[in-house]
């Protein structure tokens, strides 16, 4: 199945009133299975990266509603792991997930709602959390920079999206009034 009849599924199964959702992470409608061939790791993830064609069905399903929410899918596997003989799936993504979204904001792809909504309201809802009192984000919008391995905390030490220029960065966060 591809990732836009999976889409269309989940677009149908909505109309007749089943209780589903749907999850995208950032990698599935920024990257395409072309884009990382070459790359120095294994690209192994489920599911796979696709086409052109499903990024594009990807981001129909965002601005319909489709698609509830965002996620990292933050796999941090190291480039030893990534290069073994059975790699497991999944790349690092808990990082570059709001930097990307804010650069789909200025581009002009998503809204701030949007991130909002398919970030905290949506999966609040769907796994029925409570508000986290005291928590957030803090933001510079307006910072430009290029996303590189070294600078990441996550443990693996590579990123997909070495070299790329976003537009957003994080610059604290605050988890239930204790700055994390």
């Amino acid at each position: 199945v591809s990732t836009a009849e999976a889409v269309a599924a989940v677009r149908a199964a909505k109309a007749k009133g089943l209780p589903v959702t749907c999850e995208v992470a950032p990698h599935h409608f920024t990257l395409t299975d072309e884009a990382l061939r070459g790359y120095d790791t294994n690209t192994k993830m489920s599911p796979p990266l696709r086409t052109h064609g499903d990024i594009e069905a990807i981001k129909e399903g965002l601005r319909d509603g489709t698609i509830d929410a965002i996620a990292t899918d933050h796999a941090p596997h190291t480039l030893e792991e990534k290069d073994s003989e059975n790699p497991p799936p999944g790349f690092p993504g808990l990082e570059t997930l709001l930097p990307l979204l804010l650069t789909a904001v200025d581009d002009g792809r998503l809204t701030m709602d949007d991130i909002v909504l398919r970030s905290v309201t949506n999966p609040r809802k769907i796994f029925i959390l409570p508000e986290q009192e005291e928590t957030f984000v803090e933001v510079d919008e307006d910072a430009v920079y290029e996303i590189r391995a070294q600078d990441q905390f996550t443990r693996c030490g590579w990123t997909p999206f070495e070299g790329w220029q976003v537009k957003g960065r994080v610059r604290r966060v605050v988890l239930r009034g204790q700055t994390a």
